[in-house]
């Protein structure tokens, strides 16, 4: 918008009946012709005004207090207008004059946005998204308005103040007061990185403050159970049932690697009959919503089978009587200990040890394998594949085995 466009002028008008010199200052602001006026709700005599400058003459203290305050407006409408252009909003003076009485304006804040768009995410849980990459969402709204309340002690920021720096602090702060781990840190930075691109794409941001930061994960270990301690842990006697019982449904899920949700809302209605005539589980995954359809094995079909007149399990037409993960953790930890073993027994250990030591190291091909696990991508299940020490050991024995023969 071109500078001639734009124009303030203060001036004295009278109120209705009003007699005498002394008149209401009131501001005009002209806008490519479009003209708003406020009322400074200040007093003065047309005896003491120059109405070309639209100040106060004189030099008393109330003058130069008058035109000190008159002065501030003026600042404040300038300030009005730089925001109104940094928001991609049309300055008018209308919208000028609303952002100094504190209207609304269609200024758009972070934080309305990404309620916004975790409200149209949670009417398609279940039909595009699964519920926990909601409550991924929801838990990133709610670090992303603790950030701001904690650095620029706001509500709520502008769209127009997502710049580099508002990124690289969130970041930082996720790490350091948040004490969230470098994946999870980058997990929330990824939230907030759709919500800038929807603000982006909508061109309520002139540029993604993404851009030149690095949103790399960092490579995690996975340390599955080896054939030895699975094979310890299927055979060491428990005295008591709710170790029994756990153990159980830890090993149904190294065997069909499950994740704990998943194993926890499997039904009886989800096994079903396979085209091969065996005994498949059919079910959704409940994490990324992909189809998962996976013949049983031996073990886990005998696991099955020892809670098929469970009262708990028949009540709710489930396949396990699966305990809270914060009970089923605390009682793998004992199991753990019981089983002289060191590593620390959770779900995740179990699916990655059907990946590997069940599936892979038995040379279950890999598409197979990704399919299983309900992965979208070969991608995600390559990571297993890194790990595989003890394949690559018995293959490297083959090999020396077949050179001596040579």
């Amino acid at each position: 918008m071109l500078e001639k466009s734009f124009g303030l002028l203060f001036y004295l008008k009278p109120a209705k009946n009003q007699k005498g010199n002394v008149r209401y200052v009131y501001l005009r602001i002209t806008v490519q012709g479009k003209v708003a006026e406020l009322s400074t709700k200040k007093l003065w005599s047309t005896r003491h005004w120059n109405s070309i400058a639209g100040r106060a003459t004189g030099n008393k203290e109330d003058t130069r207090t008058l035109n000190a305050y008159l002065d501030m407006l003026a600042a404040k409408v300038h300030q009005a207008k730089k925001m109104l252009i940094e928001d991609d909003i049309k300055v008018t003076a209308e919208a000028l004059k609303n952002v100094l009485l504190g209207k609304s304006t269609e200024t758009r804040t972070i934080l309305e946005v990404f309620q916004y768009h975790n409200e149209q995410m949670a009417a398609l849980v279940g039909k595009e998204f699964a519920p926990l990459t909601l409550s991924r969402y929801k838990t990133a709204l709610e670090h992303t308005r603790s950030f701001i309340q904690w650095k620029y002690k706001m509500d709520d920021r502008r769209i127009s103040d997502l710049d580099f720096e508002f990124i690289s602090e969130f970041s930082f702060w996720l790490r350091s007061a948040r004490g969230c781990n470098h994946n999870s840190a980058i997990k929330y930075m990824s939230n907030l990185k759709k919500i800038v691109l929807i603000c982006v794409n909508n061109k309520w941001l002139k540029k993604d403050p993404f851009q030149g930061f690095k949103l790399t994960k960092k490579e995690v270990v996975k340390n599955p159970l080896s054939r030895a301690e699975l094979q310890r842990l299927t055979e060491k006697e428990l005295e008591m049932d709710r170790l029994n019982n756990v153990r159980d449904i830890f090993l149904f899920c190294c065997y069909t690697g499950l994740a704990y949700v998943d194993v926890k809302q499997l039904k009886r209605s989800d096994i079903v009959t396979g085209m091969d005539g065996d005994l498949w589980i059919d079910t959704t995954r409940q994490k990324t919503d992909s189809a998962t359809r996976i013949p049983l094995l031996p073990t886990a079909l005998e696991i099955m089978k020892k809670y098929e007149d469970d009262p708990l399990c028949s009540n709710r037409g489930v396949v396990l009587p699966v305990l809270s993960n914060q009970k089923m953790n605390a009682y793998l930890k004992e199991i753990a200990t019981l089983c002289g073993i060191s590593k620390t027994l959770t779900f995740h250990i179990a699916r990655h040890t059907f990946a590997t030591t069940v599936t892979l190291s038995n040379k279950v091909p890999i598409e197979t394998v990704s399919k299983m696990l309900g992965h979208r991508s070969l991608k995600q299940t390559m990571v297993y594949a890194k790990i595989l020490d003890v394949k690559i050991s018995e293959d490297m024995k083959a090999l020396k085995e077949r050179l001596r023969n040579t």
